[in-house]
């Protein structure tokens, strides 16, 4: 348990969606053309997937959504109730009740934008083997509008946070909403963290993804997802160090806060890239039959750093804490814990 901390210092915004998780075969990711360890938005011929899953799979249905599970995680290792705020959009449907009471109960403050004529978001979770494909049906998160951050409650609480997280995936849905925010963290002077969430977010939504940018204080990634921005960017170098290096020069509105990129390699070491170094952080090896599924893992390290990071803790506690919670998160199906945090310093 850590010292009392001020309640709703940490907002977050992104897309609540129920997962469905389920251990299929390869064939059934190539019956929908989809590759392990892919993340996808979900196009008209994936829509049967979800009803396949649960009729003919022993399908788990998990709270998911990759910016609420980081919120989740962090609120159960501080172990403090209503420490973060999630801002999303759901439907009025059984499945917004489950996604509600998973959030809930992990102590998560949550405030849903809710449209009662279009289903709660849906996410597919394919997993094979140690690998996991994930397909999302957005439904009603995406039809998250800037009017919710207007209402004066929620207005309150975005302008008396001192922490925002925003994923790259809700890029595809309400850029305004994440300009605002990113306005006010800006204006405020406290930090902005962003994740650039799947290879698709850079190659399909460059645009806005260099609009918000300037903002970003800190950016997340994987080695996927690195490569994917590099690309898109036409930068000449396959080198992830040097990647963050150029990630971490990209144009910054506030300089007396210098932009820190931290990039994930699975089960390589963590980097940690500032604007004169590159640090490395090892990651625990997992034995095989450890591993129930990496769905969540890149949520939980998110979840993990900011539980220290909003305590003012140091980015290398951070990032252990980031480790930790990514390598607990392995061990359970999708992006659930079980029993108390076991990090120490």
């Amino acid at each position: 348990m850590t010292s009392t901390l001020q309640e709703g210092i940490l907002v977050g915004c992104g897309n609540p969606l129920l997962d469905i998780s389920a251990i299929v075969p390869m064939d059934f990711l190539q019956k929908y053309e989809m590759k392990e360890d892919d993340a996808i938005l979900a196009e008209e011929r994936h829509m049967p997937i979800y009803r396949e899953l649960v009729d003919g799979f022993q399908a788990e249905f998990l709270a998911g959504g990759s910016v609420q599970n980081s919120l989740r995680i962090a609120q159960w290792i501080l172990g403090q109730p209503k420490v973060a705020v999630f801002f999303g959009c759901v439907g009025e449907d059984e499945y917004a009740d489950i996604l509600m009471e998973k959030a809930r109960s992990a102590g998560l403050d949550v405030h849903y934008q809710i449209k009662k004529d279009v289903p709660t978001g849906t996410c597919a979770v394919l997993i094979t083997g140690t690998h996991r494909s994930l397909c999302a049906n957005l439904a009603a998160a995406n039809n998250f509008t800037i009017d919710h951050l207007d209402q004066p409650l929620n207005k309150a609480l975005v302008d008396n946070a001192l922490y925002y997280y925003i994923s790259g995936f809700f890029l595809t849905v309400n850029p305004p909403s994440i300009m605002q925010v990113a306005a006010t963290a800006l204006a405020k002077q406290r930090p902005f963290l962003m994740n650039l969430s799947a290879p698709f977010i850079s190659q399909f939504y460059m645009a806005p993804l260099l609009a918000v940018m300037p903002y970003v204080d800190i950016i997340f990634g994987n080695e996927a997802e690195a490569h994917a921005f590099a690309t898109a960017q036409g930068w000449p170098t396959e080198d992830l160090r040097e990647i963050g290096k150029r990630l971490v020069a990209l144009d910054k509105l506030n300089p007396a806060r210098p932009r820190i990129a931290i990039l994930t390699q699975g089960c390589d070491p963590v980097l940690l890239i500032q604007r004169d170094s590159v640090e490395e952080f090892p990651v625990t090896r997992l034995a095989v039959h450890e591993i129930v599924d990496t769905n969540g893992a890149g949520d939980a390290f998110v979840g993990g750093f900011l539980s220290q990071f909003v305590q003012g803790k140091s980015l290398d506690v951070c990032i252990r804490c980031g480790n930790y919670a990514a390598g607990h998160i392995i061990k359970n199906p999708g992006c659930t814990y079980t029993g108390e945090p076991q990090f120490v310093e």
